[in-house]
């Protein structure tokens, strides 16, 4: 006789196939050996690993070369993350498209050019998180577009630094939130920066005149970290750092408004998860290793 079996009821709960926390950090460390890079936050299938718990990211100093489009994006879009990377010693360097000679808070009245107000609180914000080499690439702020002679300054810049980790944002998103459109400049500094990745900078047939009149051969990048990431594959808790991200911040006078409500407003950017009692903070990133 037949053992009968009961029909498959579509409303019947299934097992959860979700790993377990233990088995995601196993699976992690077990890809970071093979690829070499040392064990990392990461989150996967909705599940996340906190980053002060696996602060290590790589096994040995990396240099970080971080290209936006504008003074203080650096410190907004990802500045806790980067004074936790100064804090491990890993060698970080800025360089910014434009220095944002059209961005202006309607409270701050600048006496000076603004390009040079913007520098020194550039310099003077990026010190706060511990970095110290800025670059400047002269293009018109609001006007910026991923064209090719970008690209081939941007594949210029990745030569002469020569860094396993570049830093941008990501191009593919347009609407942060329901009442924010993401800056036009902001798109095309992270379009031009990973067009420029790949193929050109590693790649010896693209622009051939920089190896021939400058001497600057390719140069492969090993990672590449998308802030404001539309799809995040990686949240960093960086609440240890986010007080040093604000007094980054606060160096943007000319951006920042009032600072008591600025503050305020920082302070609000807690975790979901946490409370204004207990606060926790995080940073996105859509990152992306590739195979050597």
């Amino acid at each position: 006789m037949l053992a009968k079996f009961p029909k498959p009821n579509r409303f019947t709960k299934q097992k959860s196939r979700r790993p377990t926390t233990k088995q995601i950090i196993q699976r992690k460390n077990q890809a970071n050996r093979i690829r070499g890079s040392g064990s990392i936050p990461i989150e996967i299938n909705d599940v996340r690993i906190e980053s002060n718990k696996l602060m290590q990211f790589w096994d040995q100093k990396k240099k970080i070369l971080v290209i936006l489009a504008h003074p203080d994006d650096p410190e907004f879009f990802c500045g806790a993350t980067i004074a936790e990377w100064c804090r491990q010693g890993h060698e970080v360097a800025y360089c910014l498209l434009t220095r944002g000679d059209k961005g202006v808070n309607e409270h701050f009245k600048a006496d000076a050019d603004i390009k040079q107000v913007r520098e020194k609180e550039q310099r003077e914000a990026a010190a706060v998180l511990g970095v110290h080499d800025i670059n400047y690439l002269e293009n018109e702020d609001g006007y910026l577009v991923p064209s090719m002679a970008l690209r081939k300054d941007v594949t210029r810049v990745i030569r002469q630094k020569k860094p396993q980790i570049l830093v941008s944002c990501d191009p593919t998103n347009f609407y942060m939130h329901d009442d924010y459109i993401n800056h036009p400049d902001h798109r095309a500094a992270g379009q031009v920066a990973i067009d420029a990745v790949f193929p050109a900078a590693g790649n010896p047939l693209f622009f051939t005149e920089l190896i021939t009149d400058e001497e600057l051969y390719p140069h492969g990048v090993e990672e590449v970290w998308l802030s404001l990431p539309k799809e995040p594959n990686l949240v960093i808790d960086v609440t240890e750092t986010w007080e040093l991200k604000i007094q980054a911040l606060l160096k943007h006078r000319s951006q920042i408004g009032i600072e008591e409500a600025f503050i305020e407003r920082m302070k609000k950017r807690y975790t979901e998860d946490s409370t204004e009692e207990n606060p926790r903070y995080s940073e996105q990133f859509k990152r992306i290793i590739f195979r050597r």
